[in-house]
């Protein structure tokens, strides 16, 4: 990036412009990935299949996503965002519209899949033209803001989901979602670009496969990075475990609310999730670090979760606080991230943002996988609902696992934003 203000200004606000459309077009992700908590018990009934397969097909979403991760690094370093970006929503096109008029549940299965592979890319590729178009020290409250932006998808996936669904059945509602992806792939091609003019990408010699793959290896035997995958692995995981799958059938089954009750709660943790967003993502600068601010909102993490795991029966208004606590704090996930960038040198942003992405999405489909089998390892009540020491035994398992994670992830070294933007003006200098 120019290092002239006057020449950097217009380039950032084209930037800008960039990582919105991106952005938008990541909606329709979060939209897909999180549906499955509003509508998931309709699922069961309808297809007639049991918590074991519903948490497989929810997982089906983050296995795609996880398997292109590393992939798409190589496109990215490669290609660049805006061609692999447009080539891989097309993708989740195609998946949206086979899950869309799927009759069986194999055939919901393999459009979860390949929506999960095609909306794989989005969040690296902002990640990657918000490293190219700004500064070091903007990075985690731009990608913060892309998240929130994206979570607008969550939102549309709770209380508006479920009053569609109700009004117009699901697959009418996944219909106009499938139609928005196609549009953003057109969006993408029309308005990204990989870099600013003078950016050393436009004008770089292409690697040849096998200096790819040694590039690879570097990121991978980075010394630094296990410690940050630990965390990565497990946290968002345990989030989405709750926000994205059995919090509305917990707060349905356990604490009596109805489908369009439980949604307004996760639209609430949803709100409160985009708040957290935007209170953690510029609090590096302010605090000049990044792992603490991640250890600590961890920490309150696993409390919360405690409290769902240890109490016989709570009264309705603490869960409900507690899911949407739990959205609040899990925004301090974008920290991990940040701090895993901090490690990566810029020729390898593409396959090292993928790698640290592909620990986020492939924990995630193991999680989404491992909790039906421990909600569908306890015999259903004489009604067919799952009982409270299920869920118990859930919120149990996320505790240990989010605790372990911590506890490595307590051994990694800090990257502070004013050591990066000094070395960012050396390097310009």
């Amino acid at each position: 990036m120019p290092s002239d203000e006057r020449s950097a200004s217009p380039h950032r606000r084209r930037g800008l412009i960039i990582v919105m459309t991106l952005a938008a077009a990541y909606v329709t992700s979060h939209f897909f990935r999180a549906s499955n908590v509003t509508i998931g018990l309709d699922l069961m009934r309808d297809l007639r299949i049991g918590p074991e397969a519903l948490g497989g097909l929810t997982g089906a979403f983050f296995f795609g996503f996880a398997a292109m991760q590393i992939p798409c690094g190589f496109f990215f370093d490669r290609f660049g965002p805006r061609k692999t970006v447009t080539g891989m929503l097309i993708l989740a096109t195609l998946g949206g519209i086979v899950f869309t008029l799927a009759p069986t549940w194999p055939i919901l299965l393999t459009g979860r899949v390949l929506m999960g592979a095609g909306f794989g890319v989005m969040l690296i590729g902002s990640m990657v033209v918000i490293s190219r178009w700004f500064p070091p020290d903007r990075f985690s409250t731009l990608t913060a803001m892309v998240l929130s932006i994206g979570l607008v998808g969550n939102l549309i996936a709770t209380t508006p989901l479920a009053w569609a669904s109700a009004a117009v059945g699901w697959r009418t509602v996944f219909a106009v979602a499938v139609l928005f992806t196609a549009v953003a792939a057109i969006a993408v091609w029309i308005v990204v670009r990989d870099a600013p003019p003078g950016h050393p990408f436009l004008v770089r010699t292409h690697e040849p496969p096998r200096e790819m793959l040694l590039g690879l290896v570097e990121v991978l035997r980075n010394p630094r990075l296990r410690f940050i995958l630990a965390l990565n692995f497990c946290h968002y995981a345990c989030t989405f475990t709750v926000q994205g799958l059995w919090g509305g059938p917990y707060l349905r089954e356990v604490h009596g609310l109805s489908a369009i009750e439980a949604g307004n709660v996760l639209f609430t943790a949803v709100i409160a999730y985009q708040a957290g967003m935007l209170f953690f993502g510029p609090l590096d600068r302010v605090l000049d670090t990044r792992k603490w601010i991640a250890v600590g909102g961890t920490l309150v993490m696993i409390f919360l979760l405690s409290l769902l795991a240890l109490s016989a029966r709570p009264p309705v208004w603490v869960a409900i606080a507690v899911i949407i606590a739990i959205g609040f704090f899990s925004a301090c996930s974008t920290m991990v991230m940040t701090h895993g960038r901090g490690i990566i040198p810029d020729r390898l942003i593409g396959r090292g943002m993928a790698t640290i992405n592909t620990s986020v999405m492939f924990g995630v489909a193991c999680m989404q996988t491992l909790s039906g089998i421990v909600i569908g390892a306890f015999e259903p009540l004489a009604d067919g609902m799952r009982s409270e020491t299920a869920y118990r035994a859930l919120f149990g398992v996320l505790v240990a696992v989010l605790t372990v994670a911590l506890a490595i992830y307590s051994r990694s070294q800090d990257v502070k934003p004013s050591d990066q933007m000094r070395e960012s003006r050396q390097q310009e200098a």
